[in-house]
């Protein structure tokens, strides 16, 4: 048994959906398929939560427009009468519903609305692959992978989550091979849903993996592998044929989009190696995850992080930063859900490096302010090299202005001041 996830660029027109199919034609053995939204659709759904929440843009306008969307890709594969036009509206007939509610906070309704990009991506695939002869039967992610309350991060509970995929796949694989399901949601004991943190589809392929015992799990992405660096920023990138677990681990926890950071615990867990492949030319190589792998290449990888912000922590009176006031900082961001990508103390002050998020960053300034002296500079970038030397670091930071450098034996990351070109 195996695991493929497809993501948004894998599914985004009626060719890109042909392009998977054959690439499932082609597999043979149990097989689960996690697939995300469509090309950009999960931005479009938040975009719709905006507008609901903010009253910036007009939210049926906003729903037209992601409905037109897949309205043309089926007119490409289906006939006009084919019933998975009525399953598809059925999906935004509950995200109608959902704005005509009372408000609910912000993360129980962005569960709510965009969820539902992947629920009519894997009912379009699931038909179409019917419809060519490769058999296959819809799940619905949130009757397998259950988690708490925690809107837009879900946390799983492992125990119910192994016992609803192992229940609910045995049946299924009796009398057919193929699973098609959704990557990036779950479920509660409410029968409300949740989603596992942005790009989460990865890490649904893993809990797949994990819970099924898999001989092994693919990403099917369109670059070639896992890259040192992302091309849209660094034109050299080089591919990375091997990669440790561990490196794997550290490479997606500091930023490297290739990978969601949840995806490599649960698989290693189990020694499930992971492939990142490439639908543009699946029989390519791509890039192999594993026990016991030494990177190779081994040469730096750089992860770059763009609209960062930089906040200085001290304390009103300019006394220590000691361990009482770091329990009460963490605390504070640990409320805000506020992850930080870099920290730093001395003496007096702390700082940290944390995306620019507009939804969590004002809230956490208020609340620092309470009890702290709070700075901050916005704007920045950072750099975070695994396996850096010092050529790396060099070209990296030429003529930047640095506001923060550390390094490690095997990583160093510099927060710097944006430049048109990063922006």
């Amino acid at each position: 048994m195996r695991v493929f996830k497809f993501g948004g660029a894998s599914v985004k027109d009626a060719e890109a959906v042909k392009n998977v199919a054959s690439i499932i034609h082609n597999h043979d053995g149990k097989l689960v398929v996690v697939i995300s939204a469509m090309g950009k659709v999960t931005n479009a759904l938040e975009k719709v939560v905006n507008a609901y929440f903010y009253k910036k843009d007009n939210v049926a306008k906003c729903i037209n427009e992601v409905k037109n969307y897949h309205l043309n890709i089926m007119q490409q594969l289906f006939a006009a009468n084919h019933p998975v036009y009525v399953t598809v509206n059925n999906l935004f007939v509950e995200i109608e519903w959902t704005v005509e509610e009372l408000p609910r906070s912000y993360s129980f309704v962005y569960d709510q609305i965009v969820a539902i990009g992947e629920l009519v991506s894997t009912a379009i695939i699931s038909a179409y692959l019917n419809d060519i002869g490769i058999k296959n039967e819809w799940v619905d992610a949130r009757s397998c992978i259950q988690t708490d309350n925690n809107y837009r991060e879900g946390n799983i509970d492992w125990e119910l989550t192994n016992k609803l995929i192992n229940e609910i796949t045995a049946s299924i694989f009796k009398q057919n091979q193929i699973i098609v399901t959704q990557g990036f949601i779950g479920g509660t004991s409410e029968n409300y849903t949740t989603t596992l943190g942005r790009e989460g589809s990865d890490y649904s392929a893993a809990i797949f993996a994990y819970c099924l015992n898999a001989e092994n799990a693919t990403i099917w992405k369109d670059v070639s592998g896992v890259l040192n660096a992302d091309p849209k920023f660094f034109n050299d990138a080089q591919k990375l044929e091997q990669i440790s677990y561990h490196d794997a681990i550290e490479l997606s926890y500091y930023g490297a989009t290739v990978i969601h950071p949840k995806t490599i615990k649960p698989l290693e867990n189990k020694n499930i190696p992971l492939y990142v492949k490439s639908f543009l030319k699946p029989d390519s190589a791509g890039t192999i995850i594993g026990k016991d792998l030494k990177t190779k290449p081994f040469i730096p990888s750089c992860i770059f992080k763009s609209n960062q912000v930089l906040i200085s922590i001290a304390a009103t009176d300019f006394s220590f930063i000691a361990e009482d006031c770091l329990s009460k900082i963490f605390g504070v961001f640990a409320k805000a859900g506020c992850k930080i990508n870099l920290m730093q103390n001395s003496a007096i002050s702390f700082s940290v490096c944390v995306d620019n998020d507009m939804f969590i960053l004002p809230e956490l300034l208020t609340e620092l302010s309470k009890d702290f002296r709070v700075l901050y500079n916005d704007n920045l970038v950072l750099y975070t090299i695994r396996h850096y030397n010092a050529f790396t670091l060099d070209q990296l930071t030429k003529d930047r202005e640095i506001l923060l450098e550390q390094r490690s034996r095997n990583t160093a990351q510099v927060v710097m001041r944006a430049v048109e070109t990063e922006k």
